[in-house]
Formats: C-alpha cells, structure tokens, sequence
C-alpha cells in the first residue's frame, strides 16, 4: 500500500529540501558552531562552498587565473561564515553574496594591477569585460567600441580610455624574450641608445675645466667661434677688432688651454 503523500510520516527521499528547512539547518549548524563544534564550521563550508565557486566564475572573463579567484571567493566564504549572526534571523546567503563579490572586487581593485588606474575607471572595466563578452557571444565577434557604447551608455572616448588602462592589468618581465626561440634576445637588450648629448655634456665639462683662467674676452671668443660658429671677420665686427687680433687670440687661448691639459693628465698619471 502507497503512503498517503499528505501524511506526516511519508518519505521524503529524493525530494528537494524546502529553503525554510534548510535555513533551519543552516541556522543549527551555526548555533553548533558558537558553541566550539569546529565540524559544524567545516560542514558550512561544504554546504556553501559552491556558492563561492559560482560568485568566482562570474569574473572568470576577466583574465585572472580562475583557481585564484576560487581561493579569493573561498577565503571570503569562511569569513562571512565566521562574522555571520544567526540571531539577526536571516539567511546565510544574504550577508555570504555581497560579503564574497566584495573580496572578489576588492582583489581585483588592489591586487591585479601593474598600474592602477582610479576605481570609477577600474569600475568601467569590469563592466566592459562583462558587456563585451556577452556581445561576442550574440554576434559571434568581438564587439566595436561604438557598439560598447551603445550597450554602456559611455562615450566611446571614455571607452577607448577603459580599454587602454585595461593593459596595466598585467607586467611583462625586461628579461622576457622577443620571441620564443631560446637564442632570441630579450626585451631589456632593445631598450636604451646612445646619447650623443652625453658627450657633449662631458666635452662642455671639460671645455670649462680647461678654460678657467683664461679672460673673459677670450672665453667670449672661444664661444663665438665654435660654439655659434662664426667667422674670424664677424667675431673681429662683433668686438671691434681686427681679424688678425682674433687671430691671436684664438691661438693664445688655445695653447693656455693645451698647457692647463697636459698639467692634469700629469697630475692624474702621478696620482
């Protein structure tokens, strides 16, 4: 004979539990909890544990490693269940939810960026990440920025700029190669030049060493001859001498410079 369905003492096997039941029994469990029963702690986080993994997946599109985002959901399960009040009289579920996407975007915020853009931007982001993959899978590719601002409701400027800070997400090593061959040089060995103006710094230095002494009219001509270039005819208009004076002045100043060099290079052999 059947049981009647309606009766108390009717089996229930295979029948889903009623949410009321089992916020009963979640309640229970953390009664047993705040009473120092450790296996009622574990056995909540095995009943919820996939509930984090669900929340986790939510932001798998976004390029982080879904194993750490598991970790991260995880971790944030096990403290909303140790800050949960049973007494408050609500479900489990409504302080876990947001306590778990909180940590997710919180690590997202804090921990995935090579270079951290501000939150409102960071915010636009994630909420491209989440558009522009629902838009490929509707049309089959990726979507254009006009058509990500049409579903935003952002001007395609702000969105250029999102899609560009999206790139300090992640950091490529100097020691990384240009390629995959093992002999390929690396990115560090491309970086850098040579720097005429170093030499030129270095010159300008020594010029000035080798010059202390001299008059200031010949530093004046010195000046005028190499470094603008000039004539010996328009330095002699520009003063208001002759060619020849100029002349003379330039072969005295060099030669005083000469003598001021071969007495440091004395110096330096002695030292």
């Amino acid at each position: 004979m059947l049981a009647d369905p309606s009766s108390s003492t009717a089996p229930h096997v295979g029948l889903p539990t009623p949410a009321s039941a089992r916020t009963r029994e979640d309640h229970r469990l953390f009664t047993r909890m705040a009473e120092g029963d450790r296996a009622a702690r574990d056995e909540l986080v095995g009943r919820f544990i996939p509930l984090a993994r669900s929340l986790a997946r939510r932001f798998e599109h976004s390029g982080e490693p879904l194993e750490d985002l598991v970790q991260v959901a995880s971790l944030a399960l096990v403290k909303a269940i140790d800050r949960f009040d049973p007494a408050r009289g609500n479900a489990f579920t409504s302080f876990a939810v947001p306590t778990i996407v909180g940590e997710l975007k919180r690590h997202f915020r804090d921990r995935t960026w090579s270079v951290r853009p501000p939150r409102d931007l960071q915010e636009l982001i994630q909420r491209i990440d989440r558009i522009s993959s629902r838009l490929a899978q509707e049309i089959d590719r990726m979507p254009t920025v006009a058509e990500l601002s049409d579903a935003t409701g952002v001007g395609e400027e702000r969105i250029l700029e999102a899609l560009e800070a999206r790139n300090g997400r992640g950091g490529v090593s100097l020691q990384a190669p240009l390629s995959r061959g093992e002999d390929g040089a690396s990115i560090e060995e491309t970086l850098g030049a040579d720097d005429d103006a170093y030499a030129l710094a270095e010159m300008r230095s020594l010029l000035d060493a080798l010059c202390v002494g001299l008059p200031d009219r010949s530093r004046d001509v010195l000046r005028m001859r190499f470094a603008q270039d000039m004539t010996q005819s328009e330095i002699g208009a520009r003063l208001g001498v002759s060619q020849m004076q100029v002349s003379r002045i330039l072969r005295q100043s060099i030669a005083r410079m000469r003598e001021v060099a071969e007495h440091q290079q004395r110096l330096t052999a002695a030292a």
